[in-house]
């Protein structure tokens, strides 16, 4: 009989951030790319079993257009379907955007919004081909007007291969893992060298993100997966339990958690597990809470990757929880919608990121770039004023001279006016 690994409202506080500090050999990976590039990324994709020696390690976009042509045609139809969905959410939010104009003493300031020039997205794809995510990861990109997008995923499967080309991919590298995301960052023979690299995976595809973040923009730390649910006693317990046994299967140290409020639903969801289960769930935990405002708390303190309200008038609940990846309001927005291009991203943050970053959008291929234009100098002057003051009150004499020798140079056009 499965039971949950109880835990106390405490116990679970202590839980909210997985450690990443072991690098599992990755650093090394990354320099030996770093230095030897091509040949490095080869040797490594030969030795974890991601391509076979001579084999092609670069797919063209031709190459993917090939692979979609040939799938079955309600297979390329799934894989358009999807793809309108997600590029429709990701324009919707692209388009809630504006640049800006603003009037400052003596002229204009503002920002324009600058695509990233080259993405390099990454789809896991050892245990399960997961084309969902080559589509959730690129055509966010390609909307925000991305030039160049590169996907990267082990052992690609022809339904990768095809969501890659719907997805607007310029190539594939069917390499996986910590070698990828080097590959990407660095650039290795054919492989672009990329501005940002996006996407979930495992352990060692986290850690190298971790490891190259400030060399090359990352999204967030995301993966290992986790969901957690909060339930009352309305909760169906035998959608709960498909719920937490779905997340589980997505790999060996996802985590499945669960709140409940009250101890009576506890025994129905064990019991609907144990019914389901063809698989281990070995880092789930339940702790019981005695309010929505103790459960919010608890919630909010994880950040978890997906939150799933199960609870009754959960829709009345949401202004409690303000740290999460993705919200799934009521049992019926199964957090496996999310996975499915409902429209918002399936790459979200896991490991307490949510408490500063979200999951990604068409936002992450965007710059905010500022400028500011000066046409009047005369009507910058007091400006110009406060601005040498404060050069001076901070000892920085070069800062205050060139504002001096522009106001001096100013000042004699005014007198010969």
């Amino acid at each position: 009989m499965f039971r949950f690994r109880r835990v106390t409202a405490s116990d679970v506080l202590g839980l909210e951030k997985r450690d990443f500090a072991e690098d599992l050999g990755v650093a090394q990976i990354i320099r030996d790319i770093e230095l030897h590039g091509e040949e490095a990324l080869l040797a490594f994709g030969e030795k974890f079993g991601d391509i076979d020696q001579d084999a092609p390690y670069m797919l063209s976009r031709t190459d993917l257009e090939d692979a979609f042509s040939a799938l079955p045609i309600a297979q390329q139809q799934l894989l358009e379907r999807v793809g309108r969905r997600i590029a429709n959410f990701a324009q919707a939010q692209k388009d809630c955007l504006k640049e800006l104009d603003v009037s400052i003493p003596g002229g204009i300031a503002g920002h324009r919004l600058q695509p990233i020039y080259s993405a390099g997205c990454y789809a896991p794809g050892g245990r399960f081909p997961l084309p969902s995510s080559v589509l959730m990861t690129a055509i966010p990109a390609r909307v925000a007007g991305v030039q160049q997008i590169c996907v990267a995923s082990p052992r690609p499967q022809p339904i990768m291969l095809g969501a890659a080309f719907v997805a607007g991919a310029d190539q594939m590298l069917a390499i996986g893992g910590a070698q990828a995301i080097a590959a990407m960052a660095f650039g290795a023979g054919k492989v672009p060298r990329c501005d940002i690299i996006v996407g979930p995976g495992n352990r060692y595809v986290t850690a190298a993100k971790r490891l190259l973040s400030g060399r090359v923009g990352i999204d967030m730390l995301a993966g290992p997966s986790e969901l957690l649910v909060i339930a009352d006693d309305s909760a169906n317990p035998t959608w709960v339990a498909a719920d937490l046994l779905a997340q589980a299967e997505h790999d060996v140290d996802a985590r499945p958690m669960l709140i409940c409020l009250g101890e009576a639903i506890i025994p129905r969801i064990e019991k609907e597990i144990a019914a389901q289960l063809d698989a281990g769930m070995p880092n789930n935990f339940v702790v019981v809470v005695s309010s929505m405002k103790e459960a919010a708390t608890i919630s909010n303190r994880i950040a978890p990757e997906h939150l799933q309200l199960c609870v009754k008038d959960a829709v009345a609940y949401t202004q409690l929880f303000t740290s999460y990846g993705g919200l799934f309001v009521g049992e019926t927005s199964a957090e496996v919608f999310g996975d499915y291009g409902f429209g918002p991203n399936h790459t979200l943050p896991t490991s307490g990121c949510a408490r500063f970053t979200g999951g990604l959008s068409v936002l992450n291929f965007l710059r905010v770039q500022t400028f500011l234009q000066i046409d009047n100098s005369v009507l910058a002057r007091e400006a110009a004023d406060d601005a040498r003051a404060l050069a001076e009150l901070e000892g920085l004499r070069g800062h205050a001279h060139a504002i001096a020798v522009r106001q001096r140079s100013s000042e004699k056009l005014d007198d010969l006016k």
